[in-house]
């Protein structure tokens, strides 16, 4: 996963980057609203997270800029604001969460998964409900999943995790990521789950179970 992290002091911002990368996830630092905007012009990211009070163009601005230009990507707002009025004014603008510092960083990382499940939640029921790579086609909505033309038989979890990545083609998913986002909180990390689960699924897509890429080090990336 790609993040934007727009944060203008200089420990927070060193503390958050440093732990997002432990992760094995991508971010990239801006240190005001001005830089924050011009990198959302240029790169996609997964999810913003916006300091509320930022020199010049202020997080509140930047959020509105955002949503004026009809880009979506899940807002995280920070503050070291603890007044409900101003939570709610950010919310209100277009973030999608606020989160008030200091704050534990294991609560930060909830939030953003938290953020990506409904960001995968969203594009299943928003968008085209028929997902397809090449041959290959889920039906969001009948759940029924077909190669060449011929319907395969998944279970339920093999189809979770056969969506979760056609709904993010070409992004890398750490095993973590992927327990916590097919299995939420009912199986231990240190299983071999996400293995099993995934040699299931490529053996059951055939020639196309080769689209389930192995990252190593880093996880699994779904795509050409």
């Amino acid at each position: 996963m790609n993040f934007l992290l727009v944060e203008d002091e200089r420990r927070v911002a060193d503390f958050i980057v440093r732990g997002l990368r432990s992760e094995g996830w991508l971010t990239e630092h801006v240190s005001n609203g001005e830089a924050a905007l011009e990198s959302l012009l240029q790169h996609d990211f997964d999810v913003v997270l916006l300091d509320l009070m930022l020199p010049g163009i202020s997080g509140q601005d930047v959020c509105k800029t955002m949503r004026a230009r009809a880009n979506h990507t899940p807002v995280l707002m920070l503050s070291a604001l603890d007044a409900v009025t101003e939570r709610i004014a950010g919310l209100r603008i277009g973030a999608d969460d606020d989160l008030t510092k200091p704050f534990d960083f294991d609560e930060l990382v909830a939030r953003i998964e938290a953020l990506m499940r409904r960001k995968i939640e969203f594009k299943v029921t928003t968008e085209d409900h028929i997902l397809r790579f090449g041959e290959l086609t889920l039906d969001a909505k009948s759940l029924r999943v077909s190669l060449e033309g011929k319907e395969i038989e998944l279970t339920a979890r093999e189809r979770d995790l056969l969506m979760l990545f056609m709904t993010n083609s070409q992004k890398v998913f750490a095993r973590e990521r992927i327990l916590n986002a097919v299995w939420g909180s009912q199986e231990d990390p240190m299983t071999n789950v996400i293995d099993v689960y995934i040699a299931r699924l490529r053996k059951k897509l055939g020639l196309h179970g080769a689209l389930i890429r192995t990252v190593r080090g880093h996880g699994y990336r779904f795509g050409e």
